[in-house]
């Protein structure tokens, strides 16, 4: 029964960690391949200071990582298990589209 807590327990934390739209994005990102700072903070179009923040939620979590190349920090998935998370919760997204759709052209056809 611990091992189930404690499984639990990791899946909040987890999920905690991704819950922050500029973190997903973040991920989306990296998800592409290992980048640094800058290039998410262009990427993304916002300024260092946020992007930084977030990178150190992630970094916490232990969803990413970064590695020092000279100057510059590269941040890279911990797990690339995690493509595939953001994939599926893309397709659980698709799927509430289509159902609200449909609920919609039901609604329409009624009147």
């Amino acid at each position: 029964m611990h091992d189930s807590a404690n499984i639990q327990q990791f899946k909040a934390d987890f999920f905690k960690a991704l819950a922050h739209p500029m973190r997903i994005r973040i991920l989306e990102l990296l998800s592409e391949g290992d980048r640094s700072v800058n290039e998410l903070q262009s990427l993304l179009g916002s300024e260092g200071s946020a992007v930084s923040q977030q990178l150190a939620v992630l970094r916490h979590k232990n969803v990413v990582y970064g590695l020092k190349d000279g100057t510059t920090v590269v941040y890279a998935l911990r797990d690339p298990l995690i493509k595939e998370l953001l994939a599926v919760a893309r397709h659980i997204f698709d799927n509430h589209l289509v159902d609200a759709i449909s609920m919609l052209e039901g609604m329409r056809s009624q009147r």
